[in-house]
């Protein structure tokens, strides 16, 4: 039941309107968001906080960034959509900038990263079928436990996280499922002469920011290639410039079949998500075998060429790279019992916190929040810390304060 706004704060009466009115499929903090700037929102009440989530890394540039803001509204005045029936004067130059960008023949541009992940296993078994000469309706593709690939029915079935896939069957086939950071388990997959595609997120981000051993990808990478197999990497959250490196993989010079990318690609002003690969791969695909209406339109493509000069304009892989360090040497140095484990690459970071005096992950994150600084659990133990990479020397130590003396209150 809604009770009159005017006898509730406007916070906890847009909590309730959602709570009446929307799927319960997510449990938020109690936080209403209205507007943001930089690293920087504010709450309906004017409460300002500390963004230490950027959307799950797809506010990489920072909430507002002007120049993306610019392309947006300069482009969304001319044309916004024509679907792929046409022809547009905006989606080649995406495609050649954002090919040159990474370095492939060819993109595939769709708008989450879910589709993004769909596309990338749809190409990886056309790829087998047609290259590789897999029998029909056999093609297998390897993924790594306690993966979070996104939320589709063919994704979920690649799940091990029964929140995941619990009562959403029946699954679809040709998963063969392996612990992450196990490159012997990866090598007995692999016998397998049907597997067509390893896919896999270069640091486990859902899972609560797992950073594998150094040259764990590196070691993948070349036995998919022994194998003929595609070696396929998930950068949607871990990738444009949010490890340090543009790309999560480039920090072992590793170089995908395919590259998915989402998120971070529009700077979190609009959903753009790209799949990357080479023509021997992405010209299994004909007309008429995949698509989407938005995807490739010309609002999103003008969006991610200015997402992504602001990445490399601004140097946010080299900022991420000093302040990820700064900021765990920060963590580390919190005398309390609370924090089990730091760990992380660039600004994508991760604590785990044991529970004390019945106060777990989410009562640090609810405190946090009181003062100042906005984070979120994952998997009950674990708060991710990924601010916007636009943040500063000082607004980090100014956090690590923050997330030092909420966690010493307990």
């Amino acid at each position: 039941m809604i009770t009159d706004m005017h006898t509730l704060t406007k916070s906890q009466y847009l909590i309730d309107l959602e709570d009446k009115y929307g799927a319960h499929n997510y449990h938020p903090l109690p936080v209403v968001l209205e507007r943001g700037d930089g690293v920087f929102v504010w709450d309906v009440e004017g409460k300002k906080y500390y963004d230490f989530l950027a959307a799950y890394s797809a506010v990489n540039q920072g909430h507002n960034h002007p120049k993306i803001t610019a392309a947006l509204i300069e482009q969304v005045q001319k044309l916004a959509l024509t679907s792929r029936a046409f022809y547009n004067n905006v989606l080649g130059e995406y495609e050649k900038f954002i090919t040159e960008f990474f370095g492939y023949d060819k993109v595939l541009p769709m708008n989450t990263g879910a589709e993004g992940v769909e596309t990338a296993m749809k190409l990886a078994r056309r790829w087998g079928y047609e290259k590789k000469k897999v029998a029909e309706n056999a093609a297998k593709i390897i993924v790594c436990e306690n993966n979070f690939h996104g939320r589709t029915i063919s994704i979920i079935s690649a799940s091990t996280d029964p929140d995941s896939y619990g009562n959403f069957g029946p699954f679809t086939p040709g998963y063969i499922k392996i612990p992450y950071n196990d490159t012997s388990a990866l090598a007995e997959a692999l016998k397998d002469k049907n597997v067509v595609g390893f896919l896999v997120e270069p640091i486990q981000g859902e899972a609560g920011v797992v950073v594998p051993d150094e040259g764990y990808l590196r070691a993948c990478a070349e036995m998919c290639k022994a194998a003929n197999v595609l070696f396929i990497a998930d950068e949607i959250q871990s990738g444009i410039a949010r490890t340090g490196k543009m790309l999560a993989c480039d920090h072992e010079n590793v170089k995908a079949d395919i590259l998915i990318l989402g998120k971070a690609l529009s700077g979190g002003l609009y959903p753009v998500s790209a799949v990357l690969a080479n023509d021997e791969i992405m010209l299994c695909i004909k007309p008429g075998q995949h698509g989407s209406t938005y995807g490739g339109n010309p609002l999103a493509c003008k969006v991610a060429i200015a997402a992504l000069n602001v990445v490399v304009d601004e140097k946010m892989a080299e900022n991420s790279e000093i302040l990820g360090e700064l900021l765990r040497k920060e963590l580390r140095a919190i005398k309390s019992d609370m924090i089990t484990l730091v760990r992380g690459k660039g600004l994508f970071n991760a604590i785990v916190i044991k529970e004390k005096n019945g106060k777990t992950a989410w009562d640090v994150c609810i405190k946090m929040a009181e003062n100042g600084l906005l984070a979120k659990p994952t998997h009950g133990d674990i708060i991710r810390f990924a601010p916007p990479l636009v943040i500063t020397k000082e607004q980090i130590l100014d956090c690590a304060r923050i997330i030092r003396e909420t966690i010493l209150s307990f």
